[in-house]
């Protein structure tokens, strides 16, 4: 009897623990979606650190249409959040400039304030089925939308710079390395 009830409260706490653990890190399952925001409960920070250095111009001037660098490797399968300083479409692929940054509940009003990352950006590419919802600024309404990689694209290539420095994005990886979900986070 003395052995079960141990084994019961280990399971317990084992469990306890784990959901903390998953609460802490704001890791959300297959469901979370743009239903999540700063009332539920998150407080995600990216976990990833970015080594690599961005990629050398080409020849001509422009980026690279390289693969997926080895930071984009180590992102597969993972869901990041971070701030992206360009995009561009080349060869029918949509490439993103991205480094990890992090977010945080505004203090007054149901958004989120960006804390911008420090570092070398890294190319990724997305994936051709890549889903998009923007949320204002990049987006129309406050809620996340349904948009094209090219609206995307061009909405945030429209941006001066030090205004993109202010966005955050969480994007999703599949298991090749590419996004497969770029959701912008409103912020006001």
């Amino acid at each position: 009897m003395r052995v079960a009830h141990r084994r019961t409260t280990t399971v317990r706490r084992l469990t306890a623990l784990t959901l903390g653990l998953l609460a802490l890190t704001g890791c959300g399952g297959p469901d979370a979606g743009p239903d999540d925001g700063p009332d539920a409960g998150q407080a995600a920070t990216a976990t990833a650190s970015v080594t690599s250095a961005p990629p050398a111009p080409a020849p001509d001037g422009t980026a690279p249409s390289s693969g997926p660098s080895a930071t984009a490797a180590r992102w597969a399968g993972t869901k990041q959040f971070v701030q992206i300083g360009d995009a561009r479409t080349a060869g029918g692929r949509t490439y993103l400039s991205v480094r990890p940054a992090e977010k945080k509940p505004h203090p007054r009003f149901e958004a989120w304030v960006i804390v911008p990352g420090e570092g070398p950006y890294t190319e990724v590419s997305m994936a051709e089925d890549a889903q998009v919802l923007l949320s204002v600024p990049l987006g129309d309404a406050k809620h996340p939308a349904a948009y094209t990689r090219a609206e995307f694209v061009g909405r945030l290539t429209a941006r001066p710079s030090s205004d993109r420095a202010l966005l955050g994005f969480d994007l999703s990886f599949d298991g090749q390395g590419r996004v497969t979900r770029v959701q912008s986070l409103y912020t006001p």
